[in-house]
């Protein structure tokens, strides 16, 4: 005959709890490994991926060409330059010497170089002038101009003060050899009042009053570089 074995109530509610409480614990440790596992084969891949193919911001997809570095040299000192000076100088040269051509054959080649030789030595001078502006006003122009040379760190000061020597040099030695009065002491008079306008010493610096800074800018392009340029040619 069969033999009833009665198991009390409360035992079979803690057998089906157990049951459940472990695979419960299971299903969840799987979940953990899987996730574990996951977490290392992504980090993996992102390693992977990281080290055998590098971004386009690296400097190696970029290689320092000659071309290249001839290309951020010109485009640094365009900038250094201040293009906008550059090219008021030169129309303002080539239209005072316009005035001095009464008729059609007064347009000849020596005509044409006297004016190069006046636009070309006044560029010269106009770098000096405000290449010498930027290295008074480097700390200035990190906040207000951070894109010139000298604010950006393109351009070290020596670096700033070998180009504005050197061209001022250039300028005076053109206007010397040149044999023109007019134009030699319209680099001269250009020299004094833009280094007085800028350079941070006693007395000097003149940008720093507002009337003085207008009277400077209208001595130079409104008078020195009418009379005395009209005068060379």
């Amino acid at each position: 005959s069969a033999i009833r074995v009665q198991v009390p109530t409360y035992k079979s509610y803690n057998l089906i709890g157990n049951f459940y409480t472990k695979r419960i614990q299971h299903r969840a440790r799987g979940i953990l490994e899987t996730s574990t596992v996951f977490q290392k084969s992504n980090t993996k891949f992102l390693v992977n991926a990281t080290s055998g193919h590098p971004l386009e911001s690296e400097p190696k997809a970029y290689p320092n060409t000659p071309w290249n570095s001839a290309k951020n040299a010109l485009d640094a000192f365009y900038r250094f330059s201040r293009p906008h000076t550059v090219i008021g100088t030169a129309l303002s040269i080539i239209s005072v010497s316009l005035l001095a051509v009464e008729k059609l054959s007064d347009i000849s080649p020596l005509f044409f170089t006297g004016v190069l030789e006046a636009v070309v030595a006044a560029l010269f001078m106009n770098v000096y002038i405000v290449g010498l502006n930027q290295l008074s006003d480097v700390e200035i122009d990190k906040v207000n101009k951070p894109y010139l040379p000298l604010a950006s760190g393109e351009y070290s000061t020596l670096t700033g003060i070998m180009i504005v020597t050197s061209f001022s040099i250039m300028s005076f030695w053109l206007g010397w050899v040149v044999g023109s009065w007019p134009l030699f002491w319209a680099l001269f008079v250009s020299f004094v009042l833009g280094t007085a306008y800028s350079i941070n010493l006693p007395l000097l610096r003149w940008k720093r009053f507002a009337l003085v800074a207008a009277m400077c800018i209208l001595a130079v392009r409104a008078v020195i570089v009418q009379l005395a340029f009209y005068l060379h040619i």
